[in-house]
C-alpha cells in the first residue's frame, strides 16, 4: 500500500511536469511577519509542539550497535536514547535521579553503564539503578524507584523519535500516518553514519522555510547548486508532514515503462519534511546515495535556532567514500550557513 501511495505523487508529479504546472492554492496566502519574532507565540510552539509530539532526534545509523548511545539537549531537555543488549532503543531525561546531574555530555558514544559524574550512582543501558556509592549509608531504599526518568520513543524507517513529555499519550501511528511506512523504502535503517554538523540559524521557522521553498533555489544557490535549479514545487501532505517533489528531473525516465518496474530510488525523491522539524534530501555521490538529514530546533529565543545537519549513506565506510562524504557534507554545510542561514539571519532582523 505505501509503494502504491508513491506511485500515486509520481504520477501527480509526472502530471505536472508533462503539463507545465504546478498546484497552486484558490487564493493568495500572506503570513504574518510577527510569527516569526513574537516571543509569546514562540514560548506557545515550543510548549505546545516541541514539549510535546515527537521529536525526530536520532537515526538507527548512530547507535546501531549494542550499548551505543547518543545524547542530545533540545529546547533546554536533556535527553539520552541508548541501545541496550536486547537490541531496543530507549530514551531518557538525561539526568541523574539522585541530584540532577546530567550523566553524559551530548554527542555519541559506548556504554555498558553510565555512572553519574557528581556521586557515581549508576544506571543501565535500560535506564534501571544498578549502583550507589556507599549505599549502606542510605538505609532501605527501593532502587526499582530511582530509575532515569523514561520518555517515549519509536524507531521507525531507520530513524528514532522521542517525545520530550514523559506522560505523553500521543499515539504514534496516529502521527506518522503512514508516513513511516513509505519512508521504509529509503532504506536508511541500513545506512552507514558519516558525520553531524551544528549550525546556529534565526527563528526556527525561518530555517525551516529554507528546506521545502524550492522557489528560491535557482536565486540564492546559483552560485554552488547552479541556475538551472528548479523553482517548481509539488506538496503532498501527509498526515501533519508532507513530502515535496519538484515537476523536473528524474521523474521523465519512469514514463511508458510499467509503474511495477518503477525504480524505487526514483520514488523515492525529493524532500521528505517531518514534522515539526525535520527535512531529509538526497543526492548522488560516487554511484552512492548520501542523505542530509536536518532537524531544525527552536533556540534560547525567538530570534535563534539549533540545526543538526546529520549524513548518512548506502556506501560502505571506505577511505575513498568517506573523502568525497566529506567533501560533499563541507559543502551543504557552506550551502547551508553561508547561503541560507546567512540570508535568514539578515531576514531575522529586518521583518521586526
Amino acid at each position: 500500500m505505501s509503494r502504491e501511495k508513491l506511485v500515486v505523487m509520481a504520477e501527480r508529479t509526472i502530471a505536472h511536469n508533462k503539463a507545465g504546472t504546478v498546484h497552486l492554492t484558490e487564493s493568495i496566502t500572506t503570513i504574518p511577519a510577527s510569527n516569526y519574532f513574537d516571543p509569546e507565540r514562540w514560548q506557545r510552539e515550543v510548549d505546545m509542539i516541541f514539549k510535546r509530539v515527537p521529536l525526530l532526534l536520532a537515526m538507527t545509523a548512530e547507535i546501531k550497535e549494542v550499548n551505543t548511545y547518543k545524547a542530545i539537549d533540545v529546547v533546554g531537555m536533556p535527553v539520552l536514547i541508548s541501545r541496550g543488549a536486547d537490541g531496543i532503543a530507549r530514551a531518557f531525561v538525561n539526568m541523574c535521579s539522585h541530584r540532577g546531574a546530567q550523566l553524559v555530555d551530548p554527542g555519541v558514544g559506548t556504554a555498558r553503564r553510565f555512572a553519574c559524574p557528581y556521586h557515581n550512582w549508576t544506571y543501565n543501558q535500560e535506564g534501571d539503578l544498578v549502583g550507589i556509592f556507599k549505599q549502606d549509608d542510605f538505609g532501605q531504599l527501593d532502587t526499582s524507584c530511582l530509575g532515569l526518568t523514561q520518555l517515549p520513543i519509536a524507531e521507525r524507517a531507520g530513524l528514532i523519535w522521542v517525545t520530550l513529555s514523559p506522560d505523553s499519550k500521543l499515539d504514534f501511528d496516529a502521527f506518522f500516518a503512514g508516513y513511516d511506512e513509505m519512508l521504509e523504502f529509503c532504506d536508511f535503517a541500513s545506512m552507514n553514519h558519516f558525520g553531524t554538523r551544528i549550525l546556529a540559524g534565526p527563528n526556527w521557522k525561518i530555517s525551516f522555510d529554507g528546506y521545502v521553498d524550492f522557489y528560491h533555489l535557482p536565486i540564492l544557490h546559483k552560485n554552488t547548486f547552479g541556475p538551472d535549479m528548479s523553482p517548481d514545487a509539488l506538496f503532498h501532505r501527509v498526515g501533519p508532514h508532507q513530502r515535496v517533489t519538484g515537476p523536473r528531473g528524474n521523474w521523465a525516465k519512469l514514463e511508458g515503462r510499467p509503474t511495477s518496474e518503477w525504480p524505487e530510488s526514483v520514488l523515492t525523491g525529493g524532500v521528505w519534511s517531518v514534522f515539526p522539524h525535520g527535512s531529509i534530501a538526497g543526492f548522488e555521490i560516487e554511484g552512492h546515495k548520501i542523505y542530509q538529514v536536518a532537524r531544525v530546533f527552536p533556540g534560547a529565543t525567538a530570534d535563534e535556532s539549533v540545526t543538526y545537519l546529520d549524513f548518512i549513506s548506502t556506501a560502505p565506510k571506505t577511505d575513498e567514500f568517506i573523502a568525497a562524504a566529506n567533501k560533499q557534507i563541507a559543502f551543504l554545510e557552506n550551502v547551508v550557513r553561508d547561503e541560507d542561514y546567512a540570508t535568514g539571519l539578515k531576514i531575522q532582523r529586518t521583518v521586526k
